[in-house]
């Protein structure tokens, strides 16, 4: 049975999804499938809700329709001083499903609002505001990503991701990789590793650029590895460590990290028995 807009049983509508729509957020985006557009905006705002343990952010969402966004026009919630039941219980869809994506820790004390405005609905609002609202929330991330470059910190560790996104280099090789930390490390970091996950690190600094291949281990657990990086960083840094030295330290303390089921813990002596087995490679 042919649908009313001509598509056949197993077509999705035509979606169109517009970033940046809006000037002032931190990310926005137009989000359109077939006759429903929705505009998600995502703002920062420092500090985190009195509920949420100190030191981790929060991330929440408001969901309205526009009297006009359907045939008939609907009275806004705020006429009728209060938020209508779906309203209610689609920001609250909305609002898990981002959380669930979104490592608290490493937002830090902030609080992102995900404000899901329908212009027009012709069915699926929710779907199209969860996945507005994703793209507008990394746009958000992604602009207090740039902020903290701007800031030229010490060190800085993103993974493959993050350091395409922010030079917006493919990064689909060994030497453009090398190529794109050298970019970040031109901006004013001393420091910038890349984690390449089971293929080992890269990392270009003022002593020079090196890769660090890890042993093949049986990974259980490879959540929080890029953090346990991170810290394995620190620790040879603040122990007078090369850099040379510092990589295969804490490439063996991210290696050993993914060993155990328990995410940001390892063992001691596994980090030690695998620190002689990091080849660490000096590049051009």
């Amino acid at each position: 049975m042919a649908r009313i807009d001509g598509r056949n049983d197993k077509e999705l509508r035509p979606v169109t999804i517009t970033t940046g729509f809006v000037d002032y957020a931190e990310g926005s985006v137009l989000i359109q499938c077939g006759g429903t557009k929705v505009l998600c905006c995502a703002s920062v705002e420092e500090g985190a809700p009195k509920y949420v343990p100190e030191g981790t952010g929060w991330v929440t969402a408001e969901y309205s329709m526009l009297p006009r966004a359907n045939r008939e026009r609907t009275r806004r919630d705020i006429s009728r001083l209060k938020l209508s039941p779906r309203s209610a219980e689609i920001q609250r869809l909305v609002g898990r499903s981002l959380r669930a994506a979104v490592d608290m820790e490493a937002l830090g004390d902030r609080t992102v609002t995900i404000d899901c405005d329908v212009l027009q609905g012709d069915g699926g609002t929710r779907t199209a505001s969860v996945t507005g609202g994703f793209i507008a929330l990394a746009l958000a991330c992604r602009k207090l990503l740039e902020q903290g470059i701007k800031a030229a910190p010490t060190m800085i560790k993103p993974n493959l991701d993050e350091i395409r996104m922010l030079t917006g280099k493919d990064c689909t090789d060994p030497e453009e990789i090398i190529e794109a930390a050298k970019v970040l490390h031109g901006r004013g970091i001393r420091i910038v590793t890349v984690s390449l996950g089971g293929d080992g690190a890269v990392v270009v600094s003022d002593e020079g650029a090196y890769r660090a291949r890890v042993p093949r281990i049986h990974a259980v657990n490879t959540v929080g590895c890029g953090d346990s990086m991170t810290a394995g960083l620190a620790l040879g840094l603040s122990e007078g460590l090369s850099i040379r030295e510092t990589l295969q330290k804490a490439s063996a303390v991210s290696a050993a990290a993914a060993m155990r089921e328990e995410t940001g813990f390892f063992i001691k002596e596994d980090m030690e028995r695998l620190l002689p087995q990091i080849e660490i490679i000096e590049l051009a």
